[in-house]
């Protein structure tokens, strides 16, 4: 599990394709002794598991599902990726849940400065649009951001300064892909009442409401 929060932005070293999977390295930059095998770090809101480490630099292995619904087939040695380390339950919870588990890729169509910020607009899959709720919240390439608008196939988010230079947002352009997690409480709360289809629910918007939820 992940805030959203990056830590640092890395550099992919090697991305070497194993038939349908592939082997990741990354250097990383993390403290010496702060990263384990076995540990999940999130790599543009992706969650993979360290399988090696050399000095500075991690290695994963990325599943053929994660390369079918992510962005990664985009990356190249250099480009830079934005890391996270799995949340510790003493952390403070400063973005939002995040699983780590993309949903889409979902690609900027606009981007324009505002009085010193940049909004960035995205179009993504429709079946995933329903997901983003404007002033909620969405993990782009695994950076926790609050969504300004939405559209039926679409939303844009505006970024400071601070998030800007602390993040890979500040090389994006028009035209580029991103990985997309949207709230999973909102994926849960539509399968709890989908589950009900059919036979008589067990879980209604009246419910909610009368419990305080909604």
């Amino acid at each position: 599990m992940f805030t959203g929060l990056i830590e640092q932005i890395g550099r992919v070293r090697l991305l070497e394709r194993t038939g349908e999977a592939a082997r990741l390295t990354v250097d990383a930059g993390f403290p010496a002794g702060e990263v384990a095998i076995g540990d999940s770090v999130a790599i543009n809101g992706v969650c993979l598991t360290v399988t090696r480490i050399e000095g500075d630099r991690l290695t994963f292995d990325v599943s053929p599902e994660t390369i079918d619904r992510t962005a990664f087939r985009h990356l190249r040695p250099g480009v830079p990726v934005n890391l996270e380390r799995a949340l510790r339950l003493s952390d403070r919870l400063g973005g939002h849940i995040v699983s780590g588990h993309v949903d889409c890729i979902a690609a900027i169509i606009r981007r324009r400065d505002v009085s010193g910020n940049t909004v960035i607009s995205f179009r993504m899959p429709v079946e995933f649009a329903r997901y983003v709720v404007g002033k909620g919240s969405v993990a782009i390439d695994g950076i926790s951001l609050t969504v300004n608008d939405v559209t039926s196939d679409g939303f844009s988010v505006n970024i400071i300064p601070h998030t800007a230079a602390s993040t890979t947002l500040q090389y994006l352009k028009v035209g580029d892909e991103v990985n997309i997690e949207t709230d999973i409480l909102g994926k849960y709360v539509e399968r709890l009442f989908s589950h009900g289809a059919g036979k008589k629910a067990t879980l209604t918007m009246g419910k909610l409401i009368e419990s305080g939820f909604a």
